[in-house]
């Protein structure tokens, strides 16, 4: 029994992918997709897995929430039904260290912990590929969901058939890093729930219902009951229909989106961005195509997992088309203002770090763990581009690319006679219902928001100290290391200077860096430019000048050999500093001791001494075009380390 239906795509080859995990609770969505995929996995003929008998590459990852007392039960239960489908299983079983979820955040920070465990398990199980369940009537709610917050045909278009889930930090290995994350595949979205019942009563599966869903406190649910009681076989059609129209529309926009950022957008090796406002054009740029753009590339900037909205985007819209620039704005973590030497035709745009953002962030990144095989994923993103590219409508055929709101939408849906008029009156009902509760809630929590921003405004400046020749990912930005060296060689010595004879590998005596010397990483500081010019006039001695001319290795504790290595190093670095504009400055790593004192800026190539030697690299987690966005063909176009005004104009 083949129970796939033909008209159904799941734009992946089964025999390719060497693995793939699902998402699996044990209700019917997930029990359907897990006979689907066996089904699926057996057509490919991948064969029997020998050391646990099951289906080669195929894991089933259960979250056990621990949010009530069976659910440690039920887990196991889930797993013993999978695992007789042959499929291997895992359950993850969550930890709250700061307590379990209150109700009004108890769905949003269960979802969290879940694709947290999800990441996890295939980070562990070197998995690249996610199926989830999610099915067609999970996007109607959603579409109601999102009417009720008046979203606007990119959030109506709901959850994109394949996205990217970029975990919280990066996997590194030598030069590289797994930028794809992990793929987020939905190849049920065009099957009902009465579907997905059918295939689980017909691969003789049982599934269990989670008490929760049933519980009115909870949006979705409440949507849920609602949509029974007034869907029709029309009404789900029609319902589907604007949902698909609103995704093509989403389509055409992500295209030009990519088109203008590959076009506009200039990404440097020091983390800021330059949108070229003549290329960009932004005023024959329609509002959404230029809201989406603008939103992908503060996300990108800022490293947050969540998109500009809201009255933000708005003024981000203002300020982009107030030609030319020559003002500044601060929003959604980002610092804007026109590019120096432009003329008000570029924008340049970099991170904007509330006090509470100053605080050294980073983790440990553990070198050489590849979580997937890029060329899989590569191939997959591929093929569903070119997939997705077939599916773009012209754009005299694009439905709701003028909708200011959620309302016209609806309106214009009826005038296209994509909805009939039962069907509109009946959407109509159900946004006016959960606004209402929407409108209440709000009203309710408001004031948690900010006490939450003036509590975490109070941190330290300085984190956990580096340990030598680790790796660490600063701010989601820059992966960052350090260590010193037993010896100096020419390679590691400025270009600028030849010391290496004078110098005999032991550090020096007077020196801030010597072999107890513990680094901590922040952000660049107005300090550290004054710093920088006071090292840079020091001068040496006469006395030391004539050793380095003889090359005598002799040296007194007064003298300083690897001052003047300083003191060209400070030179350097300020001149190379004079080609980064002020604002992107402050977001540059620098290492710092336990004192404060200016150890190195790696990405300028300052170091305080010639036997430290740190380096940093520009690898952010979240890249351009969105952590969960849809497929894109987004390149960004890195320029080397801008060192003279010539290579400025070219950014």
């Amino acid at each position: 029994m083949n129970l796939i239906p033909p008209n159904v795509s799941w734009n992946l080859d089964g025999a390719a992918i060497s693995n793939i995990a699902m998402g699996v609770s044990g209700g019917p969505d997930s029990v359907a997709l897990c006979v689907l995929a066996a089904e699926w996995k057996n057509e490919a003929h991948i064969g029997i897995d020998e050391s646990n008998g099951c289906i080669h590459g195929l894991l089933a990852i259960i979250v056990d929430h621990n949010l009530r007392k069976e659910s440690r039960d039920e887990a196991n239960c889930v797993r013993d039904r999978i695992s007789k489908m042959g499929i291997r299983c895992e359950v993850a079983h969550c930890d709250w260290p700061a307590g379990k979820p209150k109700q009004g955040h108890l769905q949003e920070m269960a979802r969290d912990m879940r694709y947290q465990n999800f990441q996890n398990i295939c980070t562990e199980n070197q998995i690249g590929v996610l199926l989830i369940a999610h099915h067609a009537d999970d996007q109607a709610e959603l579409f109601i969901l999102r009417l009720s917050r008046n979203s606007g045909v990119l959030g109506l278009a709901g959850m994109a058939f394949s996205s990217q889930l970029f975990p919280t930090q990066i996997d590194y290995y030598g030069e590289t890093s797994c930028s794809h994350g992990i793929l987020l595949v939905r190849p049920l979205l065009e099957f009902s729930k009465a579907d997905l019942y059918r295939i689980c009563q017909g691969g003789n599966q049982e599934w269990v219902e989670d008490p929760t869903n049933q519980s009115p406190l909870f949006a979705r649910n409440r949507i849920r009951r609602s949509l029974g009681d007034l869907s029709s076989c029309i009404m789900n059609l029609e319902l589907q229909a604007i949902i698909s129209a609103c995704r093509r529309t989403r389509l055409f926009i992500d295209k030009v989106c990519s088109d203008l950022i590959n076009k506009a957008v200039t990404v440097t090796v020091h983390g800021y961005a330059i949108i070229d406002l003549e290329k960009l054009d932004p005023l024959n740029v329609d509002d959404v195509c230029l809201s989406k753009f603008s939103a992908l590339v503060l996300q990108f900037i800022s490293q947050r997992h969540r998109q500009v909205r809201g009255r933000t985007l708005k003024l981000i819209l203002e300020y982009m088309r107030n030609l030319p620039c020559k003002t500044s704005l601060t929003a959604a973590g980002c610092y804007l203002c026109g590019a120096p030497q432009s003329k008000g035709t570029k924008i340049l745009v970099c991170a904007s770090l509330h006090p509470s953002e100053m605080e050294s962030s980073h983790s440990y990144l553990f070198e050489g763990n590849k979580s997937c095989t890029p060329s899989e994923i590569e191939q997959i993103i591929i093929d569903g581009k070119s997939y997705s590219d077939s599916l773009i409508p012209d754009a005299s055929n694009v439905p709701f690319l003028l909708a200011t709101s959620s309302e016209s939408i609806l309106s214009e849906g009826k005038r296209l006679n994509v909805l009939s008029e039962s069907t509109y009156n009946s959407i109509i009902s159900l946004q006016k219902e959960e606004t209402k509760h929407f409108k209440a809630k709000s009203e309710v929590t408001c004031g948690n928001e900010l006490r939450h921003y003036v509590t975490s405004a109070v941190t330290t400046l300085l984190g956990e100290p580096l340990q030598s020749e680790l790796l660490y990912h600063f701010m989601n930005r820059f992966v960052v290391t350090w260590k010193l060296q037993r010896k100096v060689t020419e390679t590691t010595l400025l270009k600028d200077i030849n010391l290496h004879q004078s110098l005999d590998g032991s550090l020096c005596k007077s020196c801030v860096v010597g072999h107890e010397t513990v680094a901590y990483v922040r952000h660049m500081i107005d300090k550290d430019w004054l710093y920088l010019g006071n090292l840079s006039k020091v001068q040496i001695s006469d006395e030391y000048q004539e050793q380095i001319t003889s090359k005598v290795n002799s040296r007194t504790d007064k003298i300083l050999p690897c001052s003047e290595y300083r003191r060209v190093s400070a030179q350097r670095a300020l001149r190379d500093l004079k080609f980064i504009p002020v604002a992107a400055r402050r977001g540059l790593p620098v290492l710092v001791d336990s004192q404060g004192l200016l150890l190195s800026i790696p990405s300028i190539s300052f170091q305080h001494c010639p036997y430290l030697l740190a380096s940093v690299v520009f690898k952010p987690r979240v890249p351009l075009g969105g952590a969960m966005g849809p497929f894109t063909d987004v390149k960004c176009h890195f320029n080397e380390p801008i060192t003279d005004g010539q290579n400025w104009h070219k950014c």
